[in-house]
């Protein structure tokens, strides 16, 4: 997997959002984006998934120009800013209703993610009543759940207790070594000092 970033560049109501960066992302590898909040990483991050069409530049990812054929990168999952559900469903529940989407995996590897994130205990629960990081480990889990070749996770580890932070980072590290490109952004860097290989700083969204 390769992910092309060329000068790419994004304004809104005239404020300069994404300044003409340009990365070379490979497989095998995690990226770390650094950045205070309002630096431009989770817009970035939505520009490589497809959902903000920059004024000038280009995203290629596998060879595909993803704006050109309007469309979205294959194999690709992404938990960018605050995890959101149906609250009147169950953790269970809202992940079944995702993978009903694709059709790739079924209720075992579901019931599987959600063990890996520590939050079998709670999957019957309504999402209404998760706290702040249990939202945040089932975000995680749609992110692994279907085994993308890409994994993009904006503060992946914002509201969780120590032990499922580790085992997050555990896990990620397993994913790498799969040969997954995963993409961490944070505004913390001891989140990610001793997972990635390679860590951006971007400030004022430019690549510093």
């Amino acid at each position: 997997m390769k992910i092309e970033i060329k000068n790419v560049t994004k304004k809104i109501d005239k404020e300069m959002v994404l300044n003409d960066i340009s990365l070379s992302l490979n497989s095998g590898t995690i990226y770390g984006l650094v950045g205070r909040n309002g630096s431009g990483k989770s817009m970035l991050l939505k520009t490589i998934c497809g959902f903000v069409k920059p004024d000038k530049g280009y995203v290629i990812v596998n060879g595909e120009d993803i704006y050109k054929n309007n469309t979205f990168p294959k194999n690709t999952e992404a938990l960018i800013e605050r995890p959101n559900y149906l609250p009147e469903l169950t953790g269970f529940e809202n992940l079944k209703m995702l993978a009903s989407i694709n059709k790739k995996i079924d209720d075992t590897e579901i019931l599987n993610t959600l063990k890996k994130v520590n939050l079998l205990d709670e999957k019957d629960k309504k999402f209404k009543k998760y706290s702040l990081g249990m939202k945040q480990k089932l975000g995680i889990a749609q992110v692994l759940m279907e085994n993308p070749d890409i994994m993009i996770l904006d503060e992946p580890f914002n509201g969780l207790e120590e032990e499922s932070a580790n085992k997050i980072r555990k896990i990620l590290l397993e994913e790498k070594e799969k040969g997954k490109l995963i993409i961490i952004a944070t505004h913390i860097k001891e989140d990610i000092d001793e997972l990635c290989n390679v860590i951006f700083h971007i400030d004022k969204g430019k690549i510093i």
